[in-house]
């Protein structure tokens, strides 16, 4: 089991994770909907660098536009990049070819109620996809802490032609379950994990590592 711990925003998150045997760090860069995770280009790039050999990163993105996120990953260094948007086939493209060594995770939002909400027939270029849950009351389109349908997610993930990652309100205490039902390659977590300040819990992260790979 793959575990992604997301949202990383400083050098003591990045070494919680690789202390609990995580084996994706994320880091959020470039944003355009509501939330408290992203850090600018400077700081990413210190924890990517940190990290290099270690475990490996994704940058994660809800920017659009193909000139933008090429510049962000060229600077950050990261080894994975999740889109976390809608944007069009024709900018990816360009993100592939620029960047043919970066593994490319894409978003599929799935509600509360089980309705698909993305077109997965248009996605061309992926290496994994990524369930996940949105609010549309606070425009979250991720870290809402919010699970949503995993019977779906358990039917979608069976229809794909590559490896999935679960997220979407997980955390150490139902991850064991979402695993067992829906049957991913990896699960990721997001404020399932975080304390009182936002910030990574070490506990929480040794825990839903070790609950997700026993």
């Amino acid at each position: 089991m793959i575990v992604k711990i997301c949202a990383n925003k400083s050098l003591s998150d990045a070494k919680i994770c690789i202390e609990a045997g995580a084996d994706i760090v994320g880091i959020l860069v470039g944003q355009e909907h509501n939330s408290q995770d992203f850090v600018d280009v400077m700081t990413a790039t210190r924890i990517a660098q940190f990290c290099k050999g270690r475990i490996a990163t994704a940058v994660v993105t809800h920017l659009k536009d193909a000139k933008s996120i090429i510049g962000i990953c060229k600077t950050v260094g990261n080894s994975m990049l999740q889109l976390h948007s809608d944007i069009e086939e024709s900018e990816v493209e360009k993100i592939v070819q620029a960047l043919p060594k970066v593994q490319l995770i894409r978003l599929i939002q799935v509600s509360s109620d089980g309705e698909v909400l993305t077109d997965i027939s248009r996605i061309k270029y992926v290496d994994c996809y990524l369930l996940d849950s949105f609010n549309t009351q606070t425009d979250q389109i991720g870290g809402t802490g919010l699970t949503h349908d995993w019977q779906t997610s358990r039917r979608v993930i069976a229809t794909l032609r590559k490896p999935a990652i679960l997220a979407g309100g997980l955390n150490p205490d139902n991850v064991s379950d979402a695993i067992k039902i829906c049957r991913p390659f990896g699960v990721d977590v997001n404020s399932g994990c975080k304390n009182e300040k936002g910030l990574k819990d070490r506990n929480k992260v040794i825990a839903f590592v070790r609950n997700a790979k026993k």
